[in-house]
């Protein structure tokens, strides 16, 4: 019986006795912060078991998708190396909301497990609380299991709970004996635990009976309505039915398997490391997939960091096969072919998910080999039961995007350990001073500047928000401080906005009788809007509030709400143009110039450049109104509104609206009609992180300041290539094919060794080739770059039958650098061109490594290259005399 047979089955016997058959939630959680991922099959009822929330039935069924790699509950180091851990799972489930207990949950595993599935009634075994003694009747009345097969278990087996407090109950599970038929003793309660450990017992269904209320006290409550909550892992049920000694041989994994073999092109061993890796590919295809199509997508933190980790655990895995190119995304087209049919969205979103993919694994196999190189030397330095530091494995991750588990599983192997500690200490540290940065910048601030200095601040006062009608107030001043020309006031109407959600603060003036306090930067502290500025004068003594005037600089708001507005198009457009994946990763509103940060695998076409920019622009030009109103979160989250990732919003919600084009949360100033944006144009489009794409745009007057700026430079542009404005293209194609035949000439010249070039060594390679004519040849050159020099060692590589070339350039940055190739023949004798470079450069004081057939290092002392040449000829005349 297949997989999806069964999948099909279990909702089938369910829906069947009045169960509500409802599709798998999203694996993040929906408004849940406490979870990274959808971890279990009760998670989208979490709140009907708090009382948060009611349904319109009292049963229900699912297959959810589960993913345990973060947080809490992480099985990712177990991957490959067990034969029941995964990443990504299906947890089957049935759930009653004070309708049935323990009696029908008790009546429903069993006769599903033993008569739609047809299990063997004598190789299943129960355990339960150690206090429960309803559920070890029930099981021997109602599913006639004698006592020997029921175990009385304590609360790490057998109680469960969401939380230190609230709903919670005693367990019961259903385990599977593996063991060959003449061995199938009962065993004792030990025992059973023993083999239970030992994956000889294996756990298929827990079942839930959620029955008390813990109090902060820890003391138990009953709770009015018990309900049910069970989960049946599919990959285990699959693997038990079909015979299969681990879940990776059911037909969940074989067609996985089977597209790694055709891209490693070699057959699935399930013994070895090859077999481990052969199995973490397969595995955390299926997280990659599941969690792209819920638009989880790679970035440096919370759930886009554990996608990064999963992606490059998986690459590695590829590299230590052989593959140096990518390779997860092929078994990721695999789980969507196979998995698309249950799922659609992974067919829905097919061209994302293998785009994202695609793009992640090219970017981390740019890094990882020098990456593998810095971690050789480490583990070599430290040697077995050394310690890798932390400071070393935090350059790991930040200059190379080794995640911390990747090195500690690396150093593993190698017989180290890492320092965790240290690690955490160096990334801590870097956080502080992106802290610090942001507050340098005037970021929002904890507590009030300068707080012991305020006059009047109680916790009694009360400020009104009035900034999204008045830019202008005649109100009172409730709290000030002044140290030096630095002051700061707490108004009673306010009408300066507080930087937040990418929108900065006001500038404006606050004057009163003999005082003005030039605002230049606000900023929200303790529930109020603090306006910080340049003084001029001093206030009145008094302790009571005083009268002040406050504007807002009327031209900085309009300019800024231009750009505010604008961006709430920008993001409708990009929806429309790149597809439903697109959603906001960060922005920057000011006056000059907005700033938009999106999630998007590859970099815009100049054709979908322009096409957004139409869109915003005819947007513009429609006069839309821009309406706003202040509604519950539910009721705005049902309307459709667009919600910032990982923002936490109250139970009220401010919606803005572009009738037809844009619905989003926001609590920022806007126009009242597009048209007031004037003009929209995008100045460039680029990448600020895996995935991650920005946008820099102008509106109004920036943007026809541009356009004047662009007319000038064409101008500019036409008088020194001597050319009318009409004809600028066709003389700058002219030009760009004179300089490509020029540089073709030049590329010629270096090639044969042109260009600066003067030979140090050319010396025979005896016994080597055809009619033993091998060559070693050490060249000095000049080069304009890295290119110029690897261009001679591929002419070398394809005109010599058989040698090794060394190349000491001189880059134009004064900077010497080593680059050796070495023909094929030779590197099946056991000349490598890491091996040589790494002991040339060591000689010169500097390192190096790379690939068998062509590797660079550095040059420290150049004065020593032609020794370090005599020494690589040496070095390659002893490898080869010791394989005669």
């Amino acid at each position: 019986m297949q997989a999806s047979e069964i999948r099909r089955r279990f909702l089938d016997y369910f829906q069947a006795r009045g169960h509500r058959l409802l599709p798998s939630s999203p694996l993040v959680p929906g408004d849940d912060p406490t979870l990274l991922f959808t971890n279990a099959g009760m998670v989208q009822f979490k709140g009907v078991f708090l009382g948060e929330e009611a349904l319109p039935f009292n049963r229900a069924v699912t297959a959810q998708k589960c993913v345990r790699a973060g947080g809490k509950h992480n099985d990712l180091e177990q991957v490959g190396e067990t034969a029941r851990h995964h990443t990504f799972f299906e947890m089957l489930g049935n759930f009653s909301f004070g309708d049935y207990f323990k009696r029908d949950a008790v009546h429903f595993a069993w006769e599903f497990l033993t008569g739609e599935l047809e299990l063997d009634p004598e190789r299943l075994y129960i355990t339960v609380h150690h206090t429960d003694d309803e559920a070890y009747a029930l099981w021997q009345e109602v599913a006639g299991v004698p006592e020997t097969r029921i175990f009385r278990l304590g609360d790490r087996d057998n109680f469960w709970q969401m939380a230190d407090t609230g709903p919670c109950g005693p367990c019961s599970e259903l385990h599977y004996d593996l063991r060959p038929e003449g061995e199938r003793g009962i065993p004792s309660t030990e025992e059973f635990e023993r083999l239970g450990e030992e994956g000889v017992f294996i756990e298929l269904w827990n079942l839930v009976f959620m029955q008390y209320d813990r109090d902060a006290q820890g003391v138990l409550h009953p709770l009015p309505a018990p309900s049910i909550d069970t989960g049946a892992g599919l990959e285990r049920l699959a693997a038990v039915i079909q015979g299969a000694d681990s879940n990776y041989h059911t037909d969940l994994f074989h067609p996985l398997l089977a597209r790694v073999e055709r891209v490693i092109g070699r057959a699935y061993e399930p013994l070895g490391s090859e077999g481990v890796s052969f199995r973490v590919l397969a595995d955390h295809a299926r997280a990659v997939a599941f969690l792209l199509a819920d638009r989880v997508f790679p970035s440096n933190e919370g759930r886009g960091y554990v996608v990064r980790r999963i992606l490059r655990r998986g690459v590695r895995h590829a590299y230590l096969l052989g593959r140096r190119e990518p390779t997860l995304v092929e078994v990721v087209e695999a789980v969507v072919e196979a998995m698309g049919g249950d799922y659609p969205e992974l067919v829905e979103r097919r061209s994302q998910i293998l785009k994202t993919t695609r793009s992640e694994e090219e970017r981390f196999l740019a890094t990882i080999e020098g990456g593998m190189t810095r971690f050789e030397e480490l583990a070599e330095g430290e040697g077995e039961g050394g310690v890798i530091s932390g400071e070393e494995a935090f350059r790991l991750y930040d200059t190379f995007g080794f995640p911390l588990d990747l090195t500690e599983l690396m150093a593993r192997e190698r017989g180290c350990r890492v320092d965790v500690e240290g690690f955490e200490q160096a990334l801590e540290a870097q956080r502080a001073r992106s802290r610090a940065a942001r507050v340098a910048s005037g970021g929002e601030v904890d507590e009030l500047e300068g707080k012991d200095g305020w006059v009047n601040l109680t916790p009694e006062l009360h400020q009104r928000w009035i900034g999204y009608s008045e830019t202008a107030a005649d109100t009172r001043v409730l709290a000030f401080w002044q140290e030096g020309e630095r002051a700061g006031v707490i108004l009673e109407e306010n009408p300066f906005y507080a930087e937040a959600g990418g929108q900065v603060s006001d500038r404006g003036q606050v004057e009163g009788e003999g005082w003005r306090v030039q605002v230049d930067t606000v900023r929200k502290a303790e529930g109020r809007n603090l306006l910080l500025g340049r003084m001029e004068g001093e206030f009145p003594t008094a302790e009571k509030p005083f009268p002040a005037r406050a504007e807002v600089d009327a031209n900085f708001r309009r300019d800024t709400e231009r750009n505010h507005t604008s961006t709430h198009l920008l993001h409708a457009a990009l929806r429309e143009v790149l597809g439903d994946h697109v959603a906001q990763r960060g922005s920057l509103v000011t006056p000059d110039r907005l700033r938009f940060d999106f999630s998007h695998p590859q970099p815009m076409t100049p054709e979908e450049i322009e096409a957004v920019e139409s869109r915003v622009n005819r947007a513009i030009w429609s006069h839309a109104p821009v309406r706003w109103e202040v509604v519950t979160k539910d009721e705005a989250l049902s309307r459709g509104a667009m919600a910032l990732f990982g923002e936490k919003y109250g139970d009220e919600v401010r919606v803005v609206e572009i009738p037809g084009v844009s619905l989003e949360l926001c609590g920022g100033t806007h126009l009242a009609h597009t048209s007031e944006a004037g003009l929209f144009r995008i100045l460039k489009e680029g990448g600020v992180a895996a995935g991650v794409r920005r946008i820099e745009a102008l509106t109004g007057h920036g943007a026809f300041a541009s356009l004047k700026r662009s007319e000038s430079e064409l101008a500019e542009l036409s008088h020194l290539l001597r050319s009318p404005r009409e004809n600028l293209l066709r003389r700058t194609e002219q030009l760009l094919s004179e300089k490509a035949e020029l540089e073709a000439l030049l590329d010629e010249l270096r090639r044969a060794g042109g260009g600066g070039a003067t030979t140090v060594l050319d010396e025979p390679l005896p016994g080597v080739g055809e009619n033993g004519r091998g060559r070693y040849l050490g060249v000095r050159m000049k080069v304009r770059d890295a290119d110029d020099a690897r261009a001679f060692g591929d002419a070398f590589r394809e005109n010599t039958p058989s040698g090794v070339a060394v190349v000491a350039a001189e880059l134009q940055d004064d900077k010497g650098a080593f680059f050796a190739v070495v023909t094929d023949d030779l590197i099946s004798r056991g000349v490598r061109a890491g091996d040589l470079v790494k002991e040339l450069a060591g000689i010169c004081g500097g390192r190096g490594g790379g690939r068998p057939h062509m590797a660079q290092g550095g040059i420290e002392d150049p004065t020593r290259v032609d020794e370090a040449m005599a020494a690589g000829h040496t070095r390659v005349l002893s490898i080869l005399g010791e394989g005669r």
